[in-house]
């Protein structure tokens, strides 16, 4: 009869350690092997700690993968709720900047249409004609003010000229119209106060006199300057300005290219005095020009004279030949 065996094995020949048991026992019972397994993959020895940790790391990836999920839900959640309410929102903000649209506001254009009307009147002065001035004024001012506005009724006053500077207004019914004007000479700022209703309006009290703006200190400009193509361009650009000043077809056809249209004789060439072309590209420049122009004597209280004016001139060359591609004011401060 077979004898099972004790399960005791040298440790040289089997390669196992004292004690243990070959995977492989065909003696093993199924209890004890399952004993032995768990012993191997729990916590009895070093080997089964490692192992067990493998498995711990496993469900803490599940873990964070359920907690990716749940933000992930959370967030389309929020934005689901949040969007309709946004636009509920906007289109509630946007109400009162639809309502501030069509809210009165103060005529300017109108308002300053008839400051100037009223200066033509209030800046205009002569004790030979008071009276008129004064029926004149009543067509501006609000009853119960000085009917000559404060006018003490002697001396001159003569009005050469009277531009809309600025408006300010507090409300849709009062506003400042400030005017720049000329007049006896000097150059000054004029506050108009202006009161428009429904169409209505009125100069509701004394205008004030205001300083003129500062003239302002303007910079020299730089430029590095291409004397030989100046020496090239001076003869046909004293021919462009005769054929300019007279506006000759056939010779601005010549020296430009589109043809501009000139000034149809009001004025003659008396010479071009300076011209500056900076370097630049070898086929378009950018040319000052500084020409004397000869006003020719009218009829009346005219007696000519001459003029200096300065242009800025847009030129190209094509066929090596430079052409005025265009012409306008200059920006460049003048010299003396």
């Amino acid at each position: 009869m077979a004898r099972r065996s004790s399960g005791v094995v040298d440790a040289g020949a089997s390669g196992y350690p004292p004690g243990g048991f070959s995977p492989a026992d065909p003696w093993d019972t199924p209890d004890e092997k399952g004993r032995r397994g768990r012993r191997r993959g729990g916590s009895g020895d070093g080997g089964g700690d490692r192992r067990g940790w493998g498995g711990s790391g496993g469900r803490w990836l599940i873990y964070v993968g359920r907690i990716i999920l749940w933000a992930f839900l959370i967030v389309v959640l929020v934005n689901g709720v949040r969007a309709p309410f946004e636009r509920f929102t906007a289109g509630r903000s946007n109400t009162p900047a639809a309502s501030d649209s069509t809210k009165p506001r103060f005529p300017e254009a109108a308002a300053s249409a008839y400051a100037l009307s009223f200066a033509e009147v209030y800046l205009n002065y002569d004790q030979a004609t008071a009276v008129d001035r004064q029926r004149q004024l009543a067509q501006f001012i609000a009853g119960g003010i000085d009917p000559q506005l404060g006018w003490g009724g002697t001396g001159k006053s003569v009005l050469q000229s009277a531009h809309v500077a600025s408006v300010r207004s507090d409300d849709a019914v009062h506003g400042i119209v400030t005017l720049l004007a000329r007049a006896n000479g000097r150059l000054f700022q004029l506050a108009v106060p202006v009161y428009a209703k429904d169409g209505a309006m009125a100069i509701t009290g004394r205008p004030a006199m205001l300083p003129p703006p500062a003239t302002a200190s303007v910079p020299p400009v730089a430029q590095d300057r291409d004397s030989a193509l100046e020496t090239e361009l001076q003869q046909p650009l004293t021919d462009f300005f005769k054929a300019y000043a007279a506006s000759d077809a056939g010779s601005l056809q010549r020296y430009s290219d589109p043809p501009v249209t000139g000034l149809g004789n009001s004025v003659t060439l008396g010479q071009l005095k300076e011209m500056i072309a900076p370097r630049g590209d070898a086929a378009s420049r950018t040319v000052t020009a500084t020409v004397v122009w000869q006003i020719p004597a009218g009829q009346s209280k005219t007696s000519g004279g001459t003029l200096e004016q300065t242009y800025q001139l847009a030129m190209v060359k094509k066929g090596g030949y430079w052409f005025v591609r265009d012409i306008q004011g200059s920006m460049i401060p003048a010299g003396s």
